[in-house]
């Protein structure tokens, strides 16, 4: 149920990667707070069934398969966006990808190439065009999903550590150049937190511990622990917090 303080009645929001995990948990209580979730990842089956689950709670959402890695995937979801809504208040940029687990020096180009489209020239070009949209309608609010690796590198996922990185370093410009336009650029930097895409993490017990020791809290989070901060980062009560990062890490809010 909606509250005063974070009642998004009347809001349009997409959400990307949303089909589990953080992105998941983030749809839900967005609906939950009355806005209209845009449910989008790689597998249309997969966004149907978020939505579906929404839609039974009593909120209210769609489902549009895009990679966001792929460019047309990108310019079809947007001219969808427009031509079905003709605004969009809140986008949230959480799809991502990390296929190389292991020693930096091993990185093929293949692992490189595909991390940097998705995380990077993907994140991109959707706070583009979400932008484009926004700019048009008077406002709104960008969210990225970067990571704690973004501030310390994470063991063996060197390349997937450099593109969260930019991600906050690209949260930045966007929050600069955007705030003209009425629109609110943030990033949430998850800790050590359990999803699918983390499972290689989690199953390797000594990373796991060694990941555990530097959490003060002494635990690592659950995804639906982060879909609180990106709430507040996308409703009203955030006005002032243009351009900062959040860091969440392992359910501790710095």
């Amino acid at each position: 149920m909606a509250t005063n303080i974070f009642d998004l009645n009347g809001k349009i929001a997409l959400v990307s990667g949303a089909s589990r995990g953080i992105g998941e948990e983030i749809a839900k209580l967005l609906a939950e707070q009355g806005a209209h979730v845009i449910v989008s990842s790689r597998k249309i089956d997969d966004c149907t069934a978020v939505a579906q689950t929404i839609t039974e709670a009593g909120g209210s959402a769609e489902a549009f398969a895009c990679n966001v890695g792929n460019m047309d995937d990108i310019s079809a979801l947007f001219q969808h966006i427009r031509n079905t809504h003709g605004k969009l208040d809140i986008s949230v940029n959480n799809a991502a990808t990390n296929p190389y687990f292991g020693d930096v020096l091993d990185t093929d180009l293949g692992a490189f190439n595909k991390t940097v489209e998705v995380n990077i020239r993907g994140y991109f070009f959707m706070s583009v065009e979400a932008g484009k949209i926004m700019r048009d309608n008077g406002g709104g609010a960008i969210v990225n999903t970067a990571s704690i690796n973004a501030l310390q590198p994470g063991p063996y996922q060197g390349i997937y550590s450099i593109t969260k990185a930019a991600v906050v370093n690209m949260t930045k410009v966007f929050a600069k150049e955007c705030a003209q336009h009425g629109i609110r650029c943030n990033a949430l930097l998850p800790g050590f937190t359990k999803t699918k895409f983390s499972g290689a993490l989690f199953s390797n017990d000594d990373i796991y511990q060694q990941a555990i020791q530097n959490i003060p809290m002494k635990r690592h989070a659950e995804p639906q622990e982060m879909a609180g901060t990106v709430l507040y980062l996308v409703s009203d009560a955030s006005s002032y917090t243009n351009g900062e990062c959040i860091v969440v890490d392992g359910g501790l809010t710095i």
